[in-house]
């Protein structure tokens, strides 16, 4: 267990943090299955209506620090491309 001040300052910080990086991933995934649930039903208007709301939220990420860039910049191509395959 820490024993300075600012470190047991620094632990208190962490735990926040974590729960709000935690939530933050959690609300990304939650979009994210948005778009494949709507490209595993078909529906094309749907899956685009569903990708335009994702990609904010998953930019939205990279911006808070919670995802790497490449990491957005790939699950959003990959997301567009299955969008687009739908007839």
């Amino acid at each position: 267990m820490a024993q300075h001040k600012s470190a047991m300052k620094r632990i208190r910080r962490d735990a926040k943090q974590t729960l709000l990086n935690h939530s933050r991933i959690s609300r990304i995934r939650t979009f994210i299955k948005k778009v494949e649930m709507a490209v595993a039903s078909g529906n094309k208007t749907s899956a685009q209506a569903a990708l335009k709301e994702a990609q904010p939220e998953i930019m939205q990420g990279v911006t808070k620090g919670v995802l790497h860039r490449n990491t957005a910049a790939r699950k959003m191509s990959r997301l567009n491309a299955r969008v687009a395959k739908l007839a």
